[in-house]
């Protein structure tokens, strides 16, 4: 009986191939494994793909795309989860091995983890390997030169899609927010960084690393303009009120000292 493969979430970073790691690279030389990759529909290509392929690899002779339509409707979302991961299951049963390539990190906001969720629970022992990859915010604050975070700060990453009114209250807590996909919400986004001061410590960066990047600094330039889904805002909140913070760890009282010393015995 022929064992079942195993399926790899091989993250390539968001756009720039040099920014693949060398153990996405060596699983993506095989020469026996199975590549697949998520298409947002039929009729459009892969961008995962397309990192892999800017990066001088060919796609072997058995390579799929899988299907994770762009909607909220929970049920369809479901129903294409599903059809994914009953073909890997098929494809794992052979016993070949399935890269499933993703842009970005396969562990943050991306396609491979409800494949991986789902795939466990048609077969809880199936085997499922995660490597990590560079994430389009860290991508995008090294292209703008802005650290994500110094020192004590606070940071939230955060689809934008939670709503103006959960954005604000954030502004209230982190000195740092990603705001991911912001597309359907960036005229409010842009107003509400307004009314707090914060356009000028905003940027904004679409398909980072890529060959059709775009950074904008001049945020409230793009108010009543289409940008890309694979887009997102860093806004650095320097006036934010912070609170008391106690720094290092507590010092042991001398009768933790005494009881810990076993030369007092």
């Amino acid at each position: 009986m022929t064992a079942p493969g195993m399926l790899h979430g091989v993250s390539l970073g968001p756009g720039d191939p040099d920014l693949i790691t060398r153990r996405a690279w060596s699983l993506l030389t095989r020469t026996d494994a199975v590549w697949t990759y998520p298409v947002r529909s039929l009729r459009k290509e892969s961008y995962a793909l397309d990192i892999a392929l800017r990066a001088g690899l060919s796609a072997p002779a058995q390579h799929q795309a899988l299907l994770f339509p762009m909607t909220h409707d929970a049920e369809k979302l479901a129903r294409h989860w599903l059809k994914a991961a009953e073909t890997v299951q098929a494809l794992l049963a052979t016993g070949q091995d399935v890269l499933f390539l993703v842009e970005g990190d396969a562990s943050t906001y991306a396609s491979f983890c409800y494949l991986a969720r789902v795939l466990r629970e048609l077969d809880p022992a199936a085997r499922i390997d995660v490597v990590p990859g560079v994430t389009s915010f860290n991508a995008a604050c090294a292209r703008l030169q802005l650290p994500l975070s110094e020192q004590d700060d606070t940071v939230a990453i955060v689809p934008a899609a939670y709503g103006i009114a959960a954005v604000e209250r954030m502004l209230d807590d982190f000195d740092t927010l990603v705001l991911m996909k912001v597309k359907p919400l960036l005229d409010d986004l842009i107003d509400l960084l307004a009314r707090r001061g914060l356009l000028a410590h905003s940027r904004f960066i679409e398909k980072a690393g890529s060959p059709v990047e775009r950074i904008v600094h001049d945020v409230a330039s793009l108010k009543g303009s289409k940008v890309n889904y694979l887009s997102l805002l860093l806004v650095k909140n320097p006036g934010r009120e912070r609170g008391e913070l106690v720094r290092g760890c507590r010092k042991k009282t001398s009768t933790e000292i005494e009881e810990d010393n076993p030369n007092d015995e």
